[in-house]
This record gives structure tokens, C-alpha cells and sequence, in this order.
């Protein structure tokens, strides 16, 4: 995700399942895991009451099969379930995949393309309906009839999606999704094996909805869910409301514990300043917005206990555009990674309490990273500064001095402060820098397109699942570039077809091997950032949840942070 619209919208540890393939035995891909391990326990005592949460504004589409912002994904975890979900726990085992509305993780034979799931009996939906197999096999026809965001590009394995993309109206899937509803069984085909699909399946886009949900974007009218909790009605200029589901009964903690609240509110309409002042004085509960930084000191001392700090597993970067002077120069690209210092950027982003340095494309605590650090004084794997003397050098040498160099950033303070450093920077070492402020709704789809010729621009990514591909694979890889249009992703236009051939080779092995494969996932790091340069990386953001003294029972997943409805109010 990226995380412009992140902040108001996205396998550490690998436990395998066996299943069969013919006569040999593979692990289920990604971080798949049973629903035996650790689950919340619930505590009824703590049950009631109403939330209140506070955002500046709505975060767009109620549907979950389009939205795609955090803001909404947090809401969902407690709204809709998938065949699979994301552990609902804390900490490291927050990354696992379970078991939801199937039975059991997918038996997957035929070369890793065929995956089985039996479905739950007894589940209803919000409306009473019960959830049958011609709901699921519906829901995922409706990702490709909606237009969802990734259909392209995560559904597009599934059988049948080529047609489906080509007239999305008329979408069958037929081969892909064959559903048997005298055994409740759902078997998805794949046209290759691919080690994220569970991962897919586990996020909001893999929501199973009732048959009869619309074949469109359902806006602001909410669609019936089989989560604790149901949507209950929505004002994108007021408020959405969120209470429990009559029809919902736990069929497993790990993956839909029941929750807390009687009611869950999302305020919209005022300013960040007046959302903190409210938590503190016990008005509402949580503030989703990002936290003035003027108020940090504050908030740390004289509220210290009512602050939770996690850090993401997300990335702020620079991406050099590697195909336009003067970053088409490799050592022009090494110059700028020698020049610029990552402290300074995380002051700016608010200081340590908000970030940390970082050197890597894979951050800290995600499948495949490893410590290192290339460009900086005195090398080795932790950060020790800029290395301005050899910055000038390098630029010197390349050629490139005196040349213009344009940054084009998004218009708020932080981001346009962070830009402006980067501008003394570029001077400092011999260009003639230029800011270019762009507002936030247009920022991200100019600096994807070549048409524009942008030469560098700040940028930020925060990952949708845990798979190292999710960084290496979708920001640095051939496929990621798409020259004059919007959508090119690999905004640095690197493409690398050896790189690329070790990617793929990373990804076929995660299927028998995840972690053999996180280690080629590393190199190839390393390989990308020592060889071609084409990020300047600085920093991994953390996340600042700030409670009222009124809340309890704080709960932080890694793949979608707070959960809401695990929140005591009583």
C-alpha cells in the first residue's frame, strides 16, 4: 500500500502445514498456519458500551472488494471474514494465515495450481442468510466485476480471470472456481503455482459477500457481513456506525474472536487537533489520524500510559528515475545514497519516536531482510551517517555536476520539510535542486508516469501482506514498469531481467522451502541497493496509537495494526 493513502486508508516466522502433492509432501506458501496456536481470550466482563473514533475524513468506498485503505481494513477485520483470515492475535503470529470460513488450511495438489477448501456449516451473514459455496464462488467473480484494485494482478492466476478482466460484466471464472454444494466443498485452480495465494485470500479483498451483493461498487451502503459486527449505516461527511452481528457465533479465535463494544463509531469532520484534545479528556477514544508532531512531547509525558508505539513494517524512500539524467548515471544514484542523512529525515518525520533509519528495500522484521548498510561513513550493517566528501567526489566523477534536478513531493508539512532537505542536499553536492509540491490526490499517478519525466520524488510503501515479493517483486522488478501510464509502480523504471529470472526462482522455491527462499529474497536485496542504487531508502515509520484513559485491552496486529473491536470501553 502505499502510503500516501495509507494513512488514511496497506512471514516472519513460517509455520508449515503438509499437504499432499501426489506422492510428495509441500508446506502451504507464505505463513500459513492451523487455527491451534495462540488466539485472544475472551473476557465478557469487559463487554459494552459504545467506541468512539475519530478520523479528519472518510476513507471513500464502504465495499470491501474495493477499498483499499487501512483506514476501513482495521474495520473490516471484525466485519467480513475470507476462506482464510490473518490471525487475529498480537505480535509475530499476527502474520499467519488460518483457517476462517473453511475448515481447514487448502489441501493443494496438482503441482501446487489446485486448491480444496471445505466450507464452514451453520455461518450466516449480518441479513440471516446462511453462507453457502455459491457465495464464495460468486465473491470472487465479483472482485473481477467491481474492478478491484489487484484483480490484474493477484487474481489474475486464477482460471478463467483472463476473460474476466477482458469483459469483467460477464465474469464466470469457469474452471477456476468450481464449487459442490451436496459436499460444501470449493476447489480455486491456479494457471501456475503461487506461493501468495493464501496471503491474497487472507485480506479484505477476499471477502466472501452473499450472491446478491452487487456487481458495483456499493458506495456507502454497507453489504452484509458474517463478522462479529455489521455496518449498520454510513455519512462519508458525518459518521459510520458499526454494531454487533445477531447472527454471529465464534467458530474460531484465531481467526474471528468475538469482540467487545456494543457499538463502534468512526467520527468524521474534525480537525487532528481537536480529535487528540478530545481522547484526552476522555470524549472518544482513539485518533486515527497521524499525530501533530507539536504535540508528541505532551502526549509522551503527560500521557504516557495511554500511548502504544509499534513499528511498521514499511519503507520512506527516494526513488531516482534510472532512465533519466542524472540518474541514469549509477554513480550519480550512489552519490545521493552517500549524501544524504536518515537522521536528519527522521527528525523531520518527527524524530525516533515516530522512525527509524533503514538502508534496506525489505525493512526491518520482514521475510527476507537482512542488516546492512552500503552508503554510509565507515560502512558495515548499522547506519553511521552521511559520507558528504564522497558524495561530491562521486558526482564529480560522473559528470553529472551542475546539472537540474527537480523533487516532486505531496503538499503537506512533513512531506514537503522532508523535500526541502533533500533539496539543500542536492546543492550541497553539486545540482541545481528545485521543489516540486504536488497535492496529495495527484502526487502518487504523476510520479509513476514517464510522460512527466520526474527525476526524483519522495515516495512511501507499506506492505499489503508479509511477502518479501510485496516490496522486491512489485516496486523493483520489469513487470512493475509500465512507460506513460499512472500506474507504473516502479517509479525508479529499473528492470533488471536477471534480477528478475532470481525472483522468480525465489518465488518457486517459497512453495517448498519458505525460507531458503527469504534467503535469496535477501541477496537480492543486497544485490539491487549495492549494484544498481536505484532507492535512496530512509526510514521505517512506527505507528503512534493514542487512547483515551477510558479504553483498555490495546491489541496490535502487523498485518492490520490496532484492532477496534477488541478495545475495552466499559
Amino acid at each position: 500500500m502505499n502510503r500516501i493513502s495509507a494513512w488514511r486508508r496497506l512471514r516472519v516466522t513460517v509455520a508449515s502445514l503438509s499437504v499432499v502433492l501426489g506422492a510428495v509432501a509441500i508446506a502451504v506458501p507464505s505463513s500459513a498456519s492451523s487455527s491451534s496456536g495462540p488466539s485472544f481470550t475472551y473476557q465478557p466482563s469487559h463487554a459494552g458500551g459504545t467506541l468512539k473514533l475519530l478520523a479528519s475524513t472518510a476513507g471513500g468506498t464502504l465495499d470491501p472488494q474495493v477499498n483499499y485503505t487501512l483506514q476501513y481494513w482495521q474495520l473490516y477485520q471484525a466485519t467480513y471474514d475470507g476462506l482464510l483470515a490473518f490471525r487475529k492475535v498480537g505480535g509475530a503470529a499476527s502474520f499467519d494465515v488460518v483457517p476462517d470460513l473453511a475448515t481447514a488450511m487448502p489441501t493443494i495438489t496438482n503441482g501446487g495450481k489446485t486448491y480444496t477448501f471445505t466450507l464452514r456449516k451453520g455461518v450466516k451473514f449480518s441479513n440471516g442468510q446462511t453462507v453457502t459455496v455459491k457465495d464464495v464462488q460468486a465473491s470472487l467473480q465479483r472482485l473481477f466485476k467491481v474492478s478491484n484494485p489487484n484483480a490484474g494482478t493477484w487474481y489474475n492466476q486464477i482460471v478463467g480471470a483472463t476473460a474476466c478482466l477482458a469483459k469483467p460484466a460477464t465474469c464466470t471464472l469457469a474452471g477456476g472456481v468450481v464449487v459442490n454444494p451436496a459436499t460444501n466443498k470449493v476447489v480455486i485452480n491456479l494457471t501456475s503455482p503461487d506461493p501468495e495465494f493464501v496471503d491474497q485470500l487472507a485480506v479484505p479483498f477476499g471477502s466472501i459477500l452473499p450472491a446478491s451483493a452487487p456487481a458495483k461498487d456499493a458506495g456507502t451502503t454497507p453489504i452484509p457481513g458474517t463478522g462479529a459486527y455489521a455496518f449498520s449505516s454510513y455519512n462519508p461527511n458525518r459518521q459510520l456506525t458499526l454494531v454487533r452481528n445477531k447472527y454471529f457465533k465464534v467458530w474460531s479465535a484465531a481467526a474471528q474472536p468475538q469482540g467487545y463494544p456494543n457499538e463502534i463509531d468512526m467520527i468524521f469532520g474534525n480537525t487532528v487537533e481537536s480529535e487528540v484534545t478530545q481522547v484526552e479528556n476522555g470524549q472518544a477514544n482513539w485518533v486515527f489520524d497521524p499525530l501533530p508532531s507539536d504535540r508528541l512531547s505532551e502526549l509522551s509525558t503527560k500521557y504516557a500510559s495511554q500511548l502504544h508505539v509499534n513499528p511498521l513494517t514499511a519503507v520512506w524512500y527516494l526513488p531516482m528515475n534510472t532512465n533519466l539524467a542524472p540518474f541514469n548515471n549509477y554513480m550519480a544514484r550512489e552519490a545521493l545514497n552517500y549524501a544524504i542523512d536518515k537522521n536528519a529525515a527522521v527528525r523531520l518525520f518527527g524524530g525516533s519516536k515516530l522512525a527509524q533509519p533503514v538502508c534496506t528495500i525489505l525493512p526491518p522484521g520482514f521475510p527476507g531482510h537482512v542488516n546492512y548498510c552500503d552508503y554510509n561513513k565507515g560502512m558495515g550493517s548499522t547506519y553511521n551517517g552521511p559520507d558528504l566528501a564522497k558524495a561530491k567526489a562521486l558526482v564529480k566523477k560522473s559528470g553529472t555536476a551542475g546539472m537540474s534536478v527537480a523533487i516532486v513531493v505531496t503538499n503537506d508539512s512533513v512531506n514537503e520539510a522532508v523535500g526541502q532537505y533533500v533539496q539543500s542536499v542536492l546543492n550541497s553536492i553539486g545540482y541545481k535542486a528545485t521543489l516540486k509540491p504536488l497535492s496529495a490526490n495527484i502526487q502518487f499517478n504523476y510520479i509513476q508516469n514517464t510522460k512527466n519525466k520526474v527525476q526524483i520524488s519522495l515516495s512511501q510503501w507499506y506492505q499489503d501482506y508479509p511477502a518479501a515479493s510485496d516490496f522486491l517483486k512489485v516496486l523493483l522488478s520489469c513487470q512493475g514498469f509500465h512507460p506513460g501510464s499512472d500506474n507504473s509502480i516502479n517509479i525508479a523504471g529499473y528492470c533488471n531481467k536477471a534480477i528478475d529470472a532470481k525472483m522468480a526462482k525465489a518465488e518457486t522455491l517459497s512453495i517448498s522451502d519458505p525460507n531458503g527462499a527469504n534467503k535469496i529474497w535477501g541477496q537480492i536485496d543486497q544485490q539491487i541497493m549495492g549494484t544498481a542504487a536505484p532507492w535512496v531508502p530512509l526510514f521505517t515509520p512506527k505507528q503512534i496509537d493514542f487512547v483515551s484513559s477510558k479504553t483498555g485491552n490495546y491489541q496490535f496486529s502487523r498485518q492490520f495494526y490496532m484492532y477496534v473491536d477488541q478495545l475495552w470501553v466499559k
